[in-house]
């Protein structure tokens, strides 16, 4: 059974796009190669060998080669109007998006505001853009004695909705969360609701929880619902609504994607798409390029599993769905290049050049799996 695995390395950008000016990145974003200078280095072997480093850039990385499998290494260019989780991966599914979803620099209008307020019963605080660590520290101990939710937004076309735990159930925050989806169309159809539960008190301070979960708007029928039964891991499937997926538990961090990565590998599923998160989540908008680079270290680690349970019937693709440049002046995502490396017993290797689009990664999905190009 011919199997493809495609793997995102969440945030890692390999050099600023033609158009990052146009994204408010003027300043030359690269995010692997400016990790890798920051830290003067970091150990990431056998991502040089899968040629992820030689797509990033990154100088002295060593020759990209793996025994017994052929190994192409590129950049692909963005050409959605985002650049974003969302329209990456979509992109990456097949699916441009021509328009941009909308953003709220100054919190969102009044009537939406009341209308959601109206609909849940209860006013909110905050709206307004922030980061989610930060404002659960600013507005935690008022959320507690007054029960209302924290809504806040950020950079990215988000409606975010933060509760404690123990005021708030997360059920009864899951559901908040379902009525400002429906609340939330054109022009005010954000890309994604977000749930961030969170616990503590105000002494020792408040921290999120794994049971975030998201409320993505309906994607446009794309290359997963052409393969269906596909073994989803992390971020992913809600990235689409879960259509095409097959049900599993969410995994929060990259050492428990890598565990359900690991297990769809020894499953039927023809197509396994992985969304590994720590880069950008944790460091990324963290501004932290040391922690960046321990977990492109960490992941390199992991890596050898996913490459010796490669059949000769595989084909393993490495890549990104934005940049997230931790050295950068702020800590929203960057307008990059992705890197693109593509794996398989049996096939040349080289290097691909820059290519446009990364409808490239569903184009060679496709082709590998015998479906007809431009399905989906």
């Amino acid at each position: 059974m011919r199997r493809a695995i495609v793997i995102v390395l969440d945030g890692c950008g390999a050099g600023a796009a033609p158009d990052a000016d146009r994204f408010g990145d003027p300043h030359g974003p690269a995010t692997i190669r400016n990790t890798w200078d920051a830290v003067r280095g970091f150990r990431s072997p056998n991502l040089a060998a899968c040629g992820f480093l030689a797509a990033c850039g990154v100088p002295d990385a060593g020759r990209p080669g793996v025994e017994r499998l052929g190994v192409r290494w590129g950049r692909l260019r963005p050409l959605s109007a985002g650049k974003d989780s969302v329209t990456g991966h979509w992109e990456l599914m097949g699916v441009v998006t021509d328009q941009p979803f909308p953003t709220y620099p100054d919190g969102f209008p009044p009537d939406l505001v009341e209308a959601f307020e109206s609909a849940i019963g209860t006013k909110v605080l905050g709206n307004k853009p922030a980061s989610g660590t930060e404002i659960i520290r600013e507005l935690g101990e008022e959320h507690m004695a007054t029960g209302r939710p924290i809504l806040y937004t950020s950079a990215d076309s988000v409606f975010q909705i933060a509760c404690h735990e123990e005021v708030v159930p997360v059920e009864r925050l899951y559901e908040m969360c379902r009525i400002a989806r429906g609340l939330c169309v054109a022009p005010h159809n954000v890309q994604r609701v977000i749930a961030r539960p969170f616990v503590g008190n105000p002494r020792d301070g408040f921290v999120r929880t794994g049971r975030r979960k998201d409320f993505p708007l309906e994607p446009p029928r794309n290359l997963v619902d052409a393969i269906g039964g596909v073994w989803g891991v992390g971020v992913v499937p809600e990235l689409f609504a879960g259509r095409g997926f097959r049900p599993l538990a969410r995994t929060h961090n990259n050492g428990e994607h890598g565990a359900a990565l690991l297990e769809g590998l020894s499953t039927d599923a023809r197509f396994v798409f992985a969304n590994f998160e720590d880069f950008d989540m944790l460091f990324g908008h963290r501004n932290d390029p040391s922690g960046f680079a321990r977990a492109l270290e960490a992941f390199d680690a992991f890596l050898p599993s996913v490459l010796d349970r490669l059949t000769d019937d595989d084909l393993l693709i490495l890549t990104a769905d934005h940049g997230n440049d931790p050295t950068d002046v702020s800590t929203d995502h960057t307008r990059e290049y992705v890197p693109f490396c593509l794996l398989r017993r049996g096939s040349g290797a080289g290097a691909l050049g820059d290519l446009d689009g990364l409808t490239w990664v569903a184009a060679a999905v496709a082709f590998h799996l015998d479906l007809p190009l431009g399905e989906g």
